[in-house]
């Protein structure tokens, strides 16, 4: 391609977008993209969930030849979340090698029995049955059914999820985001990492465990943050940035005490922290004031939209109020 062709397409602010719905992956790829284990994408594909859209010839010298490697939509890959929502995703993402898969308990479809109801459709578009049966009454280009009665209409689920897509009651979800963690060791030493499709899973009492975790890049990544949060008091947040949340400064005794390999070789490390300290995370704020109205996270205030000076917030103690009840989990 043209060099400037390529910086073109560089420039896109939709690029995640564009490469999730047109780049087709190989089977190590979608389930790297899907974040689940080898194992787990070779059931997914038994399972009748998604199907080779093309294959690619490669040549493995030394293999003895030439190996068929099939490719599947990113498409198909990025909407399996949302398409097929009753199985739990994140249990089979956080499957330990050598465990069975959770999908191997799961009933194969084919694309001829493959269908869904009103209700199931509601549920993959997040809405109430009466907004589809709406939706059915209004759009005349809405699916024909394919199976069932009158009263209990089937719909063949490749159609469904192509008009959803078609008119906006559904969106492509983007890749997996991520965290940026700053990290002070008790000995004064300082590292920044990146935690890949980070997830924050936040105990219901006080004496319970917070956990965060996420794929790292690399062994070397994962070492060094183990390094920094074995010491005596583990390991301090200086800063902890992720998507919808406000950057926040964690207190010591953060230590890694997990490391899972996925059997497509990706690196997930689990961090924990005493959950009393929630007392101590101090929302990193622009102004002095503290007086910023309450976020989607307990414990951290929204920034000021007056004052633009640089500043830090003021910790929540023990004593001063009742720890706020907070869901089990926050993506």
């Amino acid at each position: 391609m043209h060099p400037e062709q390529v910086a073109a397409l560089a420039r896109r602010r939709d690029l995640p977008a564009l490469l999730d719905q047109y780049v087709p992956l190989g089977p190590d790829q979608a389930a790297a993209r899907l974040g689940v284990r080898r194992a787990d994408w070779d059931w997914v594909v038994r399972l009748g969930y998604v199907a080779p859209v093309g294959t690619v010839d490669v040549g493995y010298k030394h293999h003895g030849g030439v190996t068929t490697v099939p490719l599947y939509s990113a498409r198909d890959i990025a909407l399996l979340d949302v398409v097929r929502p009753w199985v739990d995703w994140r249990a089979v993402r956080e499957t330990r090698p050598g465990r069975r898969s959770l999908l191997a308990a799961l009933t194969p479809v084919t694309p001829d029995t493959d269908r869904v109801l009103l209700a199931e459709v509601a549920r993959i578009a997040g809405m109430g049955r009466a907004a589809v049966v709406n939706w059915r009454r209004r759009h005349t280009d809405f699916p024909t059914p394919t199976a069932g009665t009158e009263v209990h209409p089937e719909f063949d689920r490749a159609d469904v999820v192509a008009w959803l897509l078609a008119n906006d009651k559904i969106i492509l979800p983007a890749g997996a985001g991520e965290a940026s963690l700053l990290v002070r060791g008790d000995m004064g030493a300082t590292g920044r990492f990146r935690l890949d499709a980070p997830w924050l899973g936040l105990a219901d009492d006080i004496e319970g465990i917070d956990q965060l975790s996420g794929w790292v890049v690399d062994d070397v990544d994962a070492d060094a943050l183990a390094a920094l949060a074995a010491g005596e008091f583990g390991a301090g947040l200086t800063r902890l940035t992720a998507p919808g949340a406000g950057p926040l400064a964690v207190l010591g005794e953060v230590r890694v005490t997990d490391r899972f390999r996925s059997g497509s070789g990706g690196l997930r490390i689990t961090l924990e922290r005493p959950a009393r300290l929630e007392a101590g995370a101090v929302p990193l704020v622009r102004g002095p004031s503290t007086q910023g109205t309450r976020s989607s996270i307990p414990g951290v205030e929204d920034e000021p939209e007056e004052d633009e000076t640089a500043g830090a917030g003021t910790a929540w103690r023990p004593g001063e109020s009742p720890r706020p009840a907070r869901p089990r989990a926050l993506r």
